[in-house]
């Protein structure tokens, strides 16, 4: 039975967290953003999100988030969410679910504990600024 199910593997459809101003905060905060830089449309987008880790030798785990897109169009960029301060010190683990045409495909990404920082970004493809990528 398990057998007879292939999921395809995920092809040029990662997530980036970048840093921002704020005027809520008034200061610099961290966005998860999803891009799709394929050539597909992806559709009935499903984003689940999470945080877990040990801080102090106390394991600790935020609640699950959910999003869900209706179309993302390709070569674009989706905001998720805020990634907020104190959970960066977590593992950030965002799992995505999305079909393009009758196939669905499905991935968990990760941002190990304290990745997302200023000392490790790169130019993040689509939107032309400076993130920490997971593929």
């Amino acid at each position: 039975m398990k057998s007879d199910i292939t999921i395809p593997e995920v092809e040029n459809v990662f997530l980036a967290a970048v840093q921002e101003w704020s005027d809520d905060f008034m200061e610099k905060v961290w966005y998860a953003y999803l891009i799709n830089d394929s050539d597909f449309q992806l559709d009935s987008v499903m984003v689940v999100s999470k945080a877990f880790g040990t801080i102090d030798g106390e394991m600790k785990k935020t609640s699950l988030l959910r999003h869900a897109f209706v179309e993302i169009p390709a070569v674009s960029v989706v905001k998720i969410e805020m990634i907020v301060k104190s959970v960066l010190a977590l593992n950030n683990e965002f799992t995505v679910t999305y079909f393009i045409g009758n196939t669905l495909y499905d991935k968990k990404f990760i941002f190990k504990a304290n990745s997302v920082n200023e000392t490790a970004v790169e130019e993040v493809p689509i939107l032309f600024v400076d993130g920490v990528m997971v593929k």
